[in-house]
């Protein structure tokens, strides 16, 4: 691993972090054509950076076409994860940011600006999570065995399907997501859930390694690798995986809420 690396990645989370908390703090707003400006500043931030330090790498982001010139690695960015939140005024946002080569996920960041701490983990070198002035401590999933009554942290439920939330509900205490990525790592959750409409391979490059190098587990609700999958998440401890799993097995996992809205 190389640790020049790690440490830069960790440098680029915190500086768009920075930056995305003052256009936080300003008010910035989504457009009426619903795109993120602010987004499309972060991710050019990092972006040039990039370019500046490792010019041969290829960088695939959310707002532009992949730019490098393919020397076999790859960043991938999400630099507003949570535009919603962002709009909302939400402070839970957060950035993304993963470093992959021919091996796989090697290095994974993310930055929670508005509570300004970092979780960052890389092949071989374990998951920590950083408070600003507070040092780096190494993190570890939970160690509960028992999947009934086990803590399920949920994001989009408004999409789920009737037949995944009531199969959990039945089972495992569920909540709203808010830190799902901390907690999990952390240990104040056994699980993490996310189901509905598809999440987008920037929003789970991170995930590999935050939750492997925890020493949890983490496929879609199928059980396939989740950078390969339907675009679902089940990220676990590992001691409750098999059996979550087994808990879901052939249900649907999205509605089309859309239908729901009466026509203006």
């Amino acid at each position: 691993m190389d640790r020049a690396l790690l440490e830069y990645a960790v440098e680029l989370v915190e500086e768009a972090g920075g930056l995305a908390a003052r256009r936080f703090t300003e008010g910035a707003r989504r457009d009426g054509a619903g795109a993120a400006p602010v987004e499309v500043e972060v991710e050019q931030l990092l972006r040039r950076r990039i370019a500046a330090r490792y010019p041969d790498d290829v960088v695939l982001g959310e707002d532009a076409a992949p730019a490098g010139a393919g020397g076999g690695r790859r960043w991938v960015l999400d630099p507003i994860n949570g535009t919603s939140l962002f709009a909302a005024r939400v402070p839970t946002f957060n950035v993304l940011l993963a470093v992959e080569d021919a091996d796989g996920p090697l290095v994974a960041v993310v930055g929670y600006p508005m509570s300004d701490e970092v979780l960052h983990a890389a092949r071989g070198a374990g998951c920590w999570h950083q408070v600003a002035g507070e040092p780096a401590r190494q993190v570890r999933v939970g160690d509960r065995t028992r999947r009934r009554g086990a803590l399920v942290e949920m994001l989009n439920p408004l999409a789920w399907s009737e037949e995944l939330l009531l199969a959990l509900h039945r089972e495992v205490y569920l909540q709203p997501w808010t830190k799902g990525d901390v907690d999990l790592v952390t240990g104040r959750a056994d699980a993490l859930v996310i189901a509905g409409y598809p999440i987008g391979y920037q929003d789970l490059a991170v995930l590999p390694l935050l939750v492997g190098e925890a020493g949890g587990r983490v496929t879609d609700l199928n059980g396939r690798d989740v950078l390969g999958g339907d675009g679902s998440v089940l990220a676990t401890n590992g001691h409750l995986h098999d059996e979550l799993l087994e808990l879901v097995a052939g249900l649907p996992h999205g509605r089309d809420f859309h239908a729901l809205r009466e026509p203006r």
